[in-house]
């Protein structure tokens, strides 16, 4: 799983913001707008599935990368498992902590390329 943006290579802190902020919409609308599309998306029957904001404002459930180590961060894996064992706005709000820390990692993966050492200001 590439994040559904390929070879990204974020050149300023406001390429890493303006990521940020569209996968941090999708996901929003993932755990509000389209909560029932999300809901069935994650199916226990399935096997370990992720919640992925994409930079594009979109969202999508899938496996984690294939390839190790993944092209970035993973988010929570196995979401869809506790989703028949708890109320579903408790499931909800398990899946949308976890969501904004997978965020504040890809942020902090993409941020840490910068280099910010002496020599490089």
């Amino acid at each position: 799983m590439d994040g559904g943006d390929g070879a990204y290579s974020s050149r300023t802190a406001e390429d890493v913001f303006r990521d940020f902020r569209g996968r941090r919409a999708g996901m929003i609308k993932a755990l509000t707008t389209d909560v029932e599309k999300f809901y069935q998306l994650c199916d226990p029957e399935k096997e370990n599935l992720c919640l992925y904001g994409l930079p594009n404002e979109t969202w999508e459930v899938t496996l984690p990368a294939e390839e190790v180590p993944p092209e970035l961060p993973e988010p929570a894996l196995g979401i869809n498992f506790a989703r028949d064992g708890m109320d579903e706005k408790d499931w909800l709000a398990l899946v949308a902590v976890h969501s904004d820390a997978w965020l504040l990692a890809v942020a902090f993966y993409f941020g840490a390329r910068f280099g910010f050492d002496k020599e490089s200001r």
